[in-house]
């Protein structure tokens, strides 16, 4: 037997972490069309921090279910490796890119396409269908073995910056000629910045003043302002990636009726929004949106080009930390929920 182990949060208190040791599945146990994964490469961001905050309204806790009683596992993104298969296409070995379970090994039941499968396990069916794809490398235009660590860390976070500011280009950005952007610092956010260069509409980046050089340096933001510092008063949309009830709050009373829009995204502020002002943006939402309209291979084609345009850039804003083990992701995980880490560096963990 394969010995493994899961990190579980309690889903009330984020900060409160166990690490679960038990055995991963034999290979006489698979069912048929069912492979087992070992995960390899993970990154962890405040993005991970709102699958915990909104894990209930939007089902991130359905994922990987395991634990006790109000515990829950928190999903991630990254590289795995088939090692054992049902799936004669799926032969030990097979690496793949997709959304994984804070654990060593989990199993999938596969349903083959043509860039990779499916996870099709009878707990998924329901939910949104981009988490449930998985990528083989091999298989995989966008996939460069140099680049696995920026790819685990800002390939998710960039295609949620990308449909975002292709729905706000969409919408002619509800008249705005502002856009607005807290938490500028986050990966999320200046990944939007940076998709909506040359849009014709003026960025605003807002972050703590601890933040402020570095945010201004990466060259995304028309402007970069400290919390609390006096926005213009022009039509603005606000994208809203902090959950911070002040912020919002402080813009609205500013901006008054200037504030045509405001949208929720991420929350690195621990606490779901539920200010009726602001309205929640679901990236699944959008990427079936354009799928339809362009098609899987327009889409994939348009997102490549996007893609490769960042990460050309990407690798010199940040620079990524390696942890290992089980501990290890424990340790990054309580520092990202408390956020005390540096923008300047990213997190990436190797089991």
């Amino acid at each position: 037997m394969i010995s493994s182990w899961t990190v579980v949060v309690d889903r009330g208190n984020l900060a409160e972490t166990e690490v679960l040791h038990d055995e991963a599945p034999a290979a006489a146990d698979l069912s048929d069309c069912e492979v087992l994964l070992r995960v390899s490469r993970v990154g962890l961001t405040a993005n991970n921090v709102t699958y915990g905050v909104i894990g209930d309204l939007i089902g991130y806790w359905n994922f990987f279910p395991a634990g006790g009683p109000g515990q829950g596992v928190i999903p991630v993104w990254g590289f795995a490796d088939v090692v054992d298969s049902t799936v004669d296409a799926l032969p030990a070995g097979t690496r793949v890119y997709g959304y994984l379970p804070m654990a060593g090994h989990f199993v999938a039941r596969a349903r083959l396409t043509s860039s990779g499968f499916v996870d099709t396990a009878d707990h998924r069916a329901s939910l949104p269908a981009v988490y449930n794809s998985y990528l083989v490398t091999s298989a995989d235009p966008a996939y460069d073995e140099a680049l696995e660590d920026l790819q685990v860390l800002y390939r998710p976070l960039f295609l949620t910056s990308f449909l975002l500011a292709d729905q706000l280009v969409d919408s002619a950005f509800h008249g705005a000629r502002t856009v607005v952007i807290s938490s500028a610092s986050s990966k999320t956010a200046f990944g939007t910045a940076q998709c909506l260069r040359d849009a014709g509409v003026r960025v605003v980046g807002l972050t703590s003043p601890r933040n402020v050089d570095f945010t201004a340096g990466l060259g995304l933001y028309d402007t970069v302002l400290p919390y609390g510092a006096a926005v213009d008063v022009e039509p603005s949309v606000y994208l809203d990636f902090s959950g911070s009830a002040e912020v919002r709050s402080a813009l609205h009373d500013r901006l008054g009726e200037a504030l045509v829009k405001d949208i929720s995204i991420g929350l690195t502020h621990q606490a779901p929004s539920q200010d009726p002002r602001s309205e929640f943006f679901f990236a699944p939402d959008q990427l079936r949106k354009r799928t339809a309209d362009w098609g899987a291979d327009g889409f994939a084609r348009r997102f490549g080009e996007a893609w490769r345009g960042f990460t050309a850039q990407a690798g010199a804003w940040v620079a990524v930390t390696h942890h290992s083990g089980p501990e290890g992701l424990v340790e990054v995980w309580r520092s990202v929920l408390a956020g005390t880490t540096d923008p300047a560096r990213a997190d990436v963990i190797t089991f």
